[in-house]
């Protein structure tokens, strides 16, 4: 009898020098450390953002986020081409979680690490269930009504905390409106992989008013520089253990359900971008994303997730190749070992970072939108509008249950509520098939830009 071949872990990249370049073909070295290089680009104005938002280390971040995309490769068996960068998910419920002001180090960072790392090990659970039992399940639990409407909430959530922070003074509010501006027309009018990196370029913008303003003419406090000259340019970052908060883990654990549906429609797309049917690696994918963000909030950082942005990046230069995110890895991983470039980021002025948040709110808000439209869900049906209406409502307004001496937060009692009111409204069947999810391919990230 023949003996059945069985697939090796890991592809054998064949060279390729032209045209479209498959998850497993390669392009000569020097062009792969370059495409490798751009992705960090790409995930880099996000990534950064994320942590600085709640109050995280950047450097840790970083440096996590390119450990994740390791284990995320080996995961997948070097066969889905993706970045993992922090997730935005986390924002809202670990800003609820830790109360935190919005300004400087969060000095209760480790309870959220704990809520991370459960939320993490949840979603492993789920991605070893969708290893033997498929994904459909997830479109079953969480229909894109559901889905639309926690993405709104997790954006609504934090609304008043990013108003807030360019609302200081006059000076905040115009560096905040420039940061915002620039974000947009380079969204809008830009070209090629410029119009990949609106997040980071609007940074720049604002900054550089904000500098002009501040240390030229004097206007309010200036920028300070000192922290740059003093760091080294190569040295560990300030790694941080958990603790396990009952109240943390309440609030941020839900998001694990998101993580899965993000992930899923982020797999599709890419399914749909190579041509590659990658349904048989969508439990791997869940598995290496959970194990990533167990691992970097373990030490540190934030959780992560598959990253919208580089399949812009791909979508753009055709080149599929995974070896280019095992560069983009290591990369990111040594930036995150420069404490100059970590002192370089902690620069960025308040209302340059208020200006980027109400973009990124705005921007996980309206692909609930998205997702309604290109998913067709009838808000003439009074199951559809009263589970939605509910949930913002709840979630905006971050109703906080306890019980038991337990607490589950707006996002978690949105996240619950909106699956336990839909199907006690009744029990129509109303759940698009998997592959429609791809429309959550952009969902909680900047991708759309």
């Amino acid at each position: 009898m023949e003996r059945v071949r069985q697939r090796s872990w890991l592809p054998s990249w064949s060279l390729k020098r032209h045209g479209v370049i498959a998850p497993d073909e390669r392009l000569p070295w020097g062009q792969t450390i370059l495409v490798g290089v751009q992705h960090v680009g790409a995930m880099f104005g996000a990534t950064a953002l994320a942590p600085i938002i709640m109050g995280f280390d950047p450097n840790v971040a970083i440096f996590f986020s390119g450990i994740g995309t390791l284990i995320f490769f080996l995961a997948v068996g070097g066969r889905v081409p993706s970045y993992l960068g922090s997730s935005f998910s986390f924002i809202a419920v670990v800003i609820a979680a830790t109360a935190y002001s919005g300004s400087g180090p969060n000095p209760h960072i480790s309870d959220a690490l704990g809520g991370i790392i459960v939320a993490g090990i949840i979603y492993a659970m789920i991605g070893i269930l969708v290893i033997f039992a498929g994904s459909r399940w997830i479109g079953v639990l969480m229909p894109p009504v559901i889905t639309g409407a926690v993405v709104a909430v997790i954006g609504l959530n934090l609304a008043g905390l990013a108003v807030k922070s360019i609302s200081a003074s006059g000076f905040d509010t115009i560096v905040g409106l420039v940061t915002i501006v620039t974000v947009g027309l380079i969204a809008v009018y830009a070209e090629g992989l410029v119009r990949r990196l609106p997040i980071l370029l609007g940074g720049i913008a604002g900054y550089l008013v904000y500098f002009v303003g501040a240390n030229i003419l004097g206007v309010t406090k200036p920028i300070v520089f000192d922290g740059i000259e003093n760091a080294a340019w190569f040295g560990f970052p300030n790694f941080m253990g958990p603790t396990f908060s009952t109240h943390a883990i309440g609030v941020i654990a839900p998001v694990a359900l998101i993580l899965a549906a993000e992930n899923l429609g982020h797999i599709k797309a890419i399914a749909i971008m190579t041509g590659r049917n990658l349904d048989a690696d969508i439990g791997r994918a869940f598995l290496g994303d959970a194990v990533a963000t167990v691992v970097s909030a373990s030490g540190g950082g934030t959780g992560v997730t598959t990253y919208a942005e580089n399949m812009g990046v791909m979508a753009v230069n055709r080149i599929y190749s995974t070896l280019v995110f095992v560069i983009a890895g290591v990369f990111a991983i040594l930036l995150g070992l420069s404490p100059k470039f970590g002192a370089v980021i902690l620069t960025i002025p308040g209302p340059v970072i208020g200006g980027l948040s109400i973009v990124v709110y705005g921007m996980i808000t309206a692909t609930a939108g998205r997702i309604w439209v290109e998913s067709k869900v009838d808000f003439s049906d009074a199951r559809n509008l009263i589970t939605v209406a509910v949930v913002l409502i709840a979630g905006a307004g971050d109703l906080t249950l306890r019980f038991a001496g337990f607490t589950l937060g707006g996002i978690g009692s949105a996240t619950f509520g909106a699956i336990i009111l839909y199907y006690l409204l009744g029990h129509k069947e109303q759940v698009s098939d998997a592959d429609g999810m791809k429309v959550k391919a952009q969902s909680i990230g900047v991708g759309d830009f």
